[in-house]
């Protein structure tokens, strides 16, 4: 199964605040086949303890350790907000990529995306592009390559 598929992937996505973001972003993991649906009341509960928003306009919601178990297969699913949505009082994110991993793979797929998204042109890049397929080659290359 792929990590990131064409159809895990959604342009110009609208949501009315982080938490339908979050659930947006894990009924794609769901629809997937990656996770059990129990797993995106773990990503929320995971947001409301600890803020998914890692910098550069990007948030990664995930479920909890605990939630491990609800995990099949490792996958992504990526919103793109052009408009932005608010994530913290000071922080708009314009890319939620909904990360399941299972085992240590979260150590790979989270490393993988820091690298590509530490940089502020990259990232804005992703957030802009209208083809889906330059945010699925930037997100899994490293990964597709180990």
């Amino acid at each position: 199964m792929d990590i990131l598929r064409k159809e895990n992937v959604v342009l110009d996505a609208k949501a009315s605040d982080k938490m339908e973001a979050i659930r947006m972003s894990g009924e794609i993991l769901v629809e997937g086949g990656y996770v059990d649906p129990d797993y995106i009341d773990g990503m929320l509960g995971r947001e409301k303890t600890m803020s998914t928003y890692i910098g550069n306009g990007v948030a990664i919601p995930h479920g909890e350790f605990e939630d491990r178990e609800l995990i099949h297969s490792t996958g992504l699913s990526v919103l793109q907000f052009r408009e932005g949505i608010v994530w913290e009082e000071d922080e708009t994110a314009y890319l939620v990529i909904g990360i399941a991993a299972t085992k240590d793979e979260h150590l790979v797929v989270l490393s993988n995306l820091a690298e590509v998204l530490e940089d502020p042109e990259s990232a804005d890049q992703l957030a802009q592009t209208e083809n889906p397929m330059v945010i699925i080659e930037r997100l899994t290359r490293s990964t597709e390559e180990d």
